[in-house]
């Protein structure tokens, strides 16, 4: 896992209605139904998990992806390094490790460690749908077991725990022509935590210490089979009192050359962290599929 590189946004979808029917049923998934590479692992977006499967696998295949994320913010940088198998497009289990360097807050407040990381690990299963042949939308069922690493300074500012399980539950569906023409994809989904900053900052805190539960979104307009542009949302819970936690939103675009390679470029706007206020900046992700 530390051999992979970084995660962030993402994207879904890219693929014209003539597309959609020559390619169907001889290929197996089309172009982009895998999704990019969520911070957390999962196959989705780039700020959150969508209800797809990782990789291009069909029924009684294998599909497997790996991604590196970067996030390039005014005071900080989070890198994000993954890999995860999807198994006949129904399950998914997920690997990625967290690196945020406090840049320069580890000089103004004098603290002991200038990085902080935590491991994820993640399952996930669809229940029932599909993303653009079921009448239903495909609605996917996620597990998150996450560890930080560098405990110190989250437990000085008042974090609870080192290690949490969260859960999530996500919606993705296709709408052909559902935007002025261009395919539409939409996410919604809710999530069940209490994350500080994903996990990076501990989990639980003096404000709240039990579990919140926290909205996620995402839009993508498919402009042609390869090319997307949406925008997505991460509610987050705020439960430390030394700052304020930002919920976070991202405008990206993302590109599908081939099925085994994407990449997604974004402007992400973070918000307030660990007293740091307007940590607004890029993001880029690169995935490689087999």
């Amino acid at each position: 896992m530390k051999r992979f590189a970084n995660v962030l946004l993402g994207v879904a979808l890219t693929l014209s209605v003539p597309a959609f029917a020559d390619e169907a049923g001889r290929q197996g998934r089309l172009l982009a139904t895998g999704g990019a590479s969520s911070i957390d692992g999962a196959a989705g977006g780039g700020l959150t998990p969508w209800a797809m499967i990782a990789g291009y696998g069909d029924e009684g295949q294998v599909g497997v992806t790996v991604f590196a994320t970067r996030v390039q913010l005014p005071d900080y940088r989070l890198d994000v390094a993954g890999a995860a198998v999807g198994y006949g497009n129904r399950v998914e289990l997920s690997v990625a490790r967290n690196r945020f360097d406090l840049g320069s807050l580890v000089h103004t407040l004098s603290l002991p460690e200038n990085t902080l990381s935590q491991d994820v690990l993640g399952a996930k299963v669809r229940l029932f749908g599909d993303l653009i042949y079921d009448r239903l939308p495909q609605v996917s069922l996620g597990l998150e077991y996450k560890h930080q690493r560098d405990f110190l300074i989250p437990s000085l500012v008042g974090a609870r725990r080192d290690e949490d399980v969260e859960g999530y539950l996500a919606a993705s569906r296709l709408f052909m022509g559902g935007a002025f023409g261009y395919n539409l994809l939409v996410n919604a989904g809710l999530r069940y935590s209490r994350a500080n900053e994903l996990g990076l900052l501990g989990f639980g805190g003096d404000r709240r210490t039990s579990r919140s539960l926290l909205k996620e979104w995402a839009v993508a307009v498919l402009l042609n089979p390869r090319w997307a542009v949406g925008l997505e949302y991460r509610e987050k819970p705020d439960n430390l009192s030394f700052a304020g936690e930002s919920d976070w939103a991202d405008l990206f675009i993302g590109w599908f050359p081939t099925k085994h390679v994407s990449v997604v470029l974004a402007y992400a706007r973070l918000g307030e962290i660990a007293t740091l206020d307007n940590q607004n900046g890029t993001y880029l992700s690169i995935q490689g599929g087999f």
